[in-house]
């Protein structure tokens, strides 16, 4: 990650305030947004066929005015709007830069949802006052307008999340959620964020003002199109969250401690994201070759990397550390698959039994060879 977006992702979390709980944060969002709409939604009855127009006109142009508000007072300082752009352009596109869009912990998301009282604003001061009109004229058309204004607002909050959730999560997977991570992926590049792409939920207002983009995402196992095969194994280590990582990030020595790698390819030292590297390998009692490229690097929690290997072999590996006492818990997901049946099919009766033992046996090595190299160097666990 370039330093000036982990420098700032540091000073961003010293000042978020330590009572600050994200799981209440969410779920009061989400209580109070699913209450008003079913309050509004209870005076609905016996809706006739042309009502039911109000669900799709209220929701699209609701989609127009998150649109309006995000490109012209999230990315053009007004002076009315200076807390929320400097709430949006400053801190969001600070936070989460191209190629490290996802967050960390879920402290994290006090930089992705909207202020806790902002829904209750919205519904009392724009949503309220627009049911109470429309109730002059239509109690059926009002209760469906103010509970599809919610509904738009929680939309937005939902998929914003998802839009920067970490890679692995299944949720990514899901296809509608994909387009709209990597059109808001785009939306993130400096050059675009004044121009493309402000839909969150869905484009149709970047898709008629013409600030739509899409650019094609470069082939990556973090897209499957068939079901990954997932191992994990954990292993507490008497050593300190970032020395462990950045031993178990520093590539070179992944022969000495784990069993399937043979050869290393590439620099010394921890690898950060960006960094691309080549590994003989020998996993599940056959030889191959792996070429791999560094996704994410949080020193002291999280190192993402995927590889593209013989046999139609795609994988992603994830190193976690959390503290835990005077050591480090270190936490090794390896997810991968093959492209071909006869490889998935020898996957599904052999190879993965083989590949689980010698990724436990891994962890012993990892531990043993850490343990010693930190204390060989001089560094206090």
């Amino acid at each position: 990650m370039r330093q000036t977006t982990e420098a700032f992702r540091s000073r961003y979390r010293a000042n978020v305030h330590p009572l600050y709980n994200p799981w209440l944060h969410g779920t009061f969002v989400l209580l109070f947004g699913i209450l008003a709409i079913a309050a509004f939604w209870s005076t609905v009855h016996q809706v006739r066929p042309l009502e039911w127009l109000a669900v799709p006109l209220t929701l699209l142009i609701f989609n127009c005015g998150v649109y309006m508000v995000h490109r012209h007072l999230g990315h053009h300082k007004k002076t009315f709007a200076r807390m929320f752009y400097a709430r949006h352009a400053g801190d969001h596109h600070s936070f989460f830069a191209p190629g490290h869009m996802t967050y960390d912990s879920a402290r994290d998301w006090r930089v992705i949802l909207f202020p806790a009282w902002l829904v209750v604003l919205h519904t009392l001061v724009v949503t309220l006052p627009l049911w109470w009109l429309f109730t002059r004229f239509d109690a059926n058309v009002a209760g469906m307008v103010g509970g599809c204004l919610v509904l738009g607002y929680l939309a937005y909050e939902v998929f914003h999340a998802c839009e920067h959730l970490p890679p692995h999560n299944p949720l990514t997977r899901l296809p509608w959620i994909r387009q709209m991570r990597r059109l808001h992926e785009l939306h993130h590049r400096r050059e675009m964020m004044q121009e493309r792409n402000f839909n969150i939920v869905f484009p149709l207002m970047d898709y008629l003002f013409g600030t739509l983009y899409w650019e094609p995402e470069q082939a990556t196992p973090y897209l499957p199109r068939t079901p990954m095969t997932r191992m994990q194994h954990q292993i507490e280590i008497a050593a300190n969250p970032i020395d462990v990582l950045a031993y178990a990030s520093t590539v070179t020595q992944w022969p000495q401690w784990h069993p399937s790698s043979l050869k290393i390819n590439g620099q010394k030292g921890s690898l950060y994201a960006g960094a691309r590297f080549e590994e003989d390998i020998r996993a599940g009692g056959r030889d191959g070759h792996l070429s791999w490229m560094v996704d994410e690097y949080l020193p002291g929690r999280r190192w993402v990397a995927q590889a593209q290997g013989d046999h139609g072999l795609s994988l992603i590996l994830t190193y976690e550390c959390e503290a835990c006492g005077n050591g480090t818990r270190f936490v090794r997901t390896l997810e991968y698959q093959f492209s071909g049946l006869g490889m998935r099919i020898a996957n599904k009766w052999l190879l993965r039994r083989r590949i689980d033992r010698e990724s436990a046996a891994s962890m012993l090595a990892l531990r043993e060879m850490a343990q010693k190299h930190l204390a060989q160097s001089g560094v206090n666990a």
